[in-house]
């Protein structure tokens, strides 16, 4: 499949009426709709509890096992303005990468005085972040812990309950560093994973730290104008190995989200799939010939985002953007705490 014409940002427009964004979790994990876009099938509509008969025994479920930290903190400059920092990156034990929001940008040498008695300096700025150096009585990790919040996504117009903390969190997070949860992975709970294993369908692990980045809108109205945000992640030799052994064997690699794509094919861009540790700042948008992923469990995303843009790629463009104009119709829960599509790669069956 190969793009012979750019795609725009406003191909990726449609309109959500906005009661359909999602403002709380469901009671159960697994009580989501399930939106199924099987290649040259018609489209339909089903439960995330059927979600096993799309499945067969010899697939391979990848699974993004990074976990949310509560990475927004409150707090004011010593000069008196109010501050709020949300944290992109630890850098190291006393260190972090942050957006800052003040009525004023703070300067090199400014001390910031967080709640909870917390405290640190900027010490540069580095495009649109701050690196911040945290007391030595203060590690970042431990700072985040007793005063950190859980940090929704900016169309949750709420603010974060201890619930979050547990909600907006997969049950197989490992790897503590993302500022967004892999959301597709929040619909399973471990009932879900072990009747999955009992019916022979395996799991393995990968790790994408889902930056702040994911929510950024696309500016460029040509798609191959965008820069894309970088993120960490890795990719195990083991993974490699259990995905090589499921293919060879003529089983199928089901990613559980749109970073486990991304972290997958980032670590195949070479031509063959490999161990990969480092960032990646891959943009999948139509025209991508996917290497590893042949099926995909995603929630719905943002307009005019390159999540959607990936999922395009993957499904079919013209396909993925009827399927949302059915889920709008059938008024389906849209975005992190909404419902979920399961899809087939278009590409591999034609």
């Amino acid at each position: 499949m190969a793009s012979c014409q750019a795609m725009l940002k406003s191909d990726f427009n449609f309109e959500l009426p906005p009661e359909l964004i999602a403002q709380a979790p469901l009671e159960n994990r697994t009580d989501s709709r399930l939106l199924v876009l099987e290649a040259n099938k018609a489209l339909k509509d089903q439960g995330f509890q059927d979600l096993p008969s799309l499945l067969r025994a010899g697939d391979l479920l990848v699974l993004n096992d990074t976990r949310v930290i509560p990475a927004r903190l409150y707090g004011a400059k010593a000069t008196g303005g109010r501050i709020e920092l949300l944290l992109e990156r630890v850098l190291d034990s006393h260190t972090a990468l942050v957006h800052l929001r003040a009525s004023k940008s703070p300067k090199p040498g400014a001390r910031l005085l967080l709640d909870g008695g917390y405290g640190g300096e900027v010490i540069e700025r580095r495009d649109a972040f701050f690196v911040l150096r945290f007391d030595e009585a203060s590690p970042v990790m431990s700072v985040l812990e007793a005063v950190g919040h859980i940090p929704l996504p900016p169309y949750i117009g709420r603010a974060d309950t201890a619930s979050d903390r547990e909600r907006y969190q997969t049950v197989f997070s490992a790897t503590p560093g993302a500022v967004a949860a892999p959301t597709a992975g929040l619909h399973f709970d471990q009932e879900m994973l072990d009747r999955l294993e009992r019916e022979g369908i395996d799991r393995v692990t990968v790790t994408l730290h889902v930056g702040s980045g994911t929510f950024l809108p696309v500016r460029a109205e040509n798609l191959d104008d965008h820069q894309m945000h970088s993120e960490l992640c890795q990719v195990s030799s083991a993974a490699v190995a259990r995905i090589q052994e499921t293919k060879a064997r003529g089983g199928r690699v089901i990613a559980i989200g749109t970073t486990a794509v991304r972290a997958l094919e980032s670590a195949a861009l070479s031509g063959q799939l490999e161990a990969y540790e480092g960032e990646t700042d891959i943009f999948i948008q139509p025209g991508f010939s996917f290497r590893v992923v042949d099926a995909l469990l995603t929630n719905f995303h943002l307009p005019e985002s390159t999540l959607l843009a990936l999922v395009s790629a993957f499904g079919g463009y013209s396909e993925v953007m009827a399927a949302y104009q059915h889920a709008i119709r059938e008024k389906y829960r849209f975005f992190s705490y909404g419902d979920a599509m399961f899809l087939t790669c278009k590409e591999s069956s034609e």
